[in-house]
């Protein structure tokens, strides 16, 4: 009876294919263990599988047992079934009453159900059991036990497969587990305020503000020139904040269309226009749980400030299209290098949108205001871009260092990042020098055109140049030029002649 024979065969092949139909461990194994139950004719039947600790079975999958199951545990070597695992062979018990070994923890026999036969196989990979195949018949004894061990360590090895792509799975989402914990400890090392350049008076006011509104959950109002760092103290108030774990969600509204601000805020149900073939979340429903930075605030339409106010008070929005009213918990960080207040009394921002955004506002200072912080931001960045374009620069001379001090720096932060950026690749030894850094920046004693000329000589040069152009127009006319150059006939002729202007050129 139940010898590995050719009516076994179509009995293997229906586990392997139930073993292959699905992705789920748990509905593989059950499903091979109905068909044992269905076809082979087991009493019961129950797959263990090792944990993660390695010392101890833990039960996967079983069917044909009266009592509930499935809490069973085994300790390595524990009874029959932990001793399977700790050899690594298989184990046929033919009369179970006979067995001191036998545990009986699950259930699975008693004298009203006679006597019962126990077959225990190992599941292996690489000489390491992975689990056992528990398998337990109504004893009989002229039972063919070679045989049956042969088909069910058939039965054991088809089950191999989907509990090392389980084992796969678990490992890879464990290793995108520590990623993701170690990506999310990156950025708040690299966000943390401690990690923002500048010591200066100014920017240790800003950082106290930080410290002290990161943890809440008030609503951020940034506000300073374009370049000064509005963004990266976005990213360190989220990333030192509750919120840290959840998303932060940039949004630049000025860089956004106004006919698509709405969608890109609030997402959009298909059909809603042409060329919405499916649902879109927007930004505020991405950002749900964490924090969105709006940049350019300042640059919103009169109908968007009123949407966006609503999210504000109500934490609630609606789709373009849909009339769901959907709930997001987000906190707000906006910015804006506009003047809020001359838009409020112009009447192209709205005043209650203004109080909503400005609870906690945060002044960002100019570079030109903390001049102190210069010299540690060209350092950083010549550090950065040296790293980053493979070169070996170590300093700035002192030339370029008092050309970076001297000037005023329109562009602030943002714009003494590009220039060290440009100097970096244009250098080409491990110094920094003044005709390395942007026109921009050149005065007229770096660039040798200091002027030697006496001003007196500078206006002559300058007001000839103008009445020749004045009598070219007029083609030698001294009347009509004098008028175009708002002076008199008389004045005129006597600077001409004091500058020995040939007029009769101009008339041919």
């Amino acid at each position: 009876m139940n010898t590995v024979t050719a009516k076994s065969f179509p009995l293997l092949i229906e586990i392997n294919q139930a073993v292959g139909r699905t992705l789920e461990l748990h509905d593989a194994l059950h499903a091979t263990l109905q068909i044992l139950l269905n076809s082979y004719k087991i009493r019961s039947g129950a797959i263990f599988l090792m944990d993660d600790s390695g010392t101890a079975l833990t039960l996967e999958a079983s069917i044909g047992y009266k009592s509930n199951v499935l809490d069973t545990r085994f300790a390595v070597g524990d009874g029959l079934t932990g001793r399977v695992v700790a050899s690594g062979k298989p184990i046929v018990v033919p009369q179970v009453s006979k067995e001191p070994l036998f545990l009986n923890r699950m259930a699975s026999w008693d004298k009203e159900t006679g006597e019962q036969s126990f077959f225990g196989i190992p599941i292996m990979l690489d000489y390491k059991a992975l689990g056992v195949l528990i398998v337990n018949f109504a004893y009989h004894s002229k039972r063919d036990y070679d045989g049956t061990l042969q088909f069910l360590t058939l039965v054991a090895s088809a089950l191999l497969q989907p509990i090392r792509v389980r084992h796969v799975m678990e490992n890879q989402r464990q290793t995108l587990l520590d990623e993701n914990v170690t990506l999310k400890r990156k950025l708040q090392e690299e966000y943390s305020f401690h990690n923002i350049i500048g010591n200066s008076n100014e920017m240790r006011d800003v950082y106290e503000q930080v410290a002290t509104v990161a943890p809440t959950q008030t609503t951020v109002l940034l506000r300073g020139e374009t370049g000064t760092g509005k963004e990266l103290i976005a990213e360190a108030i989220h990333y030192n904040s509750p919120r840290a774990d959840k998303p932060f969600v940039r949004v630049n509204c000025a860089a956004i269309p106004e006919n698509l601000i709405e969608s890109e805020f609030f997402g959009y149900e298909k059909g809603a226009f042409t060329g919405a073939v499916g649902r879109k979340k927007g930004r505020f429903e991405l950002a749900d749980g964490g924090t969105i930075f709006l940049d350019e605030v300042g640059e919103l339409s009169a109908m968007t400030q009123v949407k966006l106010l609503r999210v504000l008070q109500e934490q609630e929005f609606e789709r373009v299209g849909g009339t769901e009213t959907l709930r997001a918990d987000v906190r707000v960080i906006a910015a804006t290098n506009a003047d809020l207040e001359r838009n409020m009394a112009d009447g192209r921002f709205r005043e209650d949108l203004y109080y909503r955004l400005n609870v906690f506002s945060i002044v960002l200072p100019p570079l030109r205001e903390r001049k102190t912080d210069l010299l540690l931001l060209a350092d950083h960045f010549m550090l950065k871009y040296s790293r980053q374009h493979a070169k070996s620069v170590k300093r700035i001379s002192t030339p370029a260092i008092d050309m970076l001090m001297r000037y005023h720096w329109p562009g602030n932060v943002r714009e003494l990042e590009n220039c060290v950026e440009r100097a970096v690749l244009v250098c080409e030894d491990q110094v920094i020098h003044s005709y390395h850094l942007p026109p921009t920046l050149q005065t007229a004693e770096s660039s040798g055109t200091t002027n030697t000329r006496s001003l007196r000589d500078a206006v002559a040069t300058f007001e000839k140049e103008l009445i020749q152009d004045a009598l070219k127009s007029t083609r030698g006319n001294v009347a009509r030029a004098a008028r175009l150059l708002d002076t008199t006939e008389r004045i005129l002729g006597y600077k001409i002649r004091n500058y020995k202007i040939d007029g009769k050129r101009f008339k041919e």
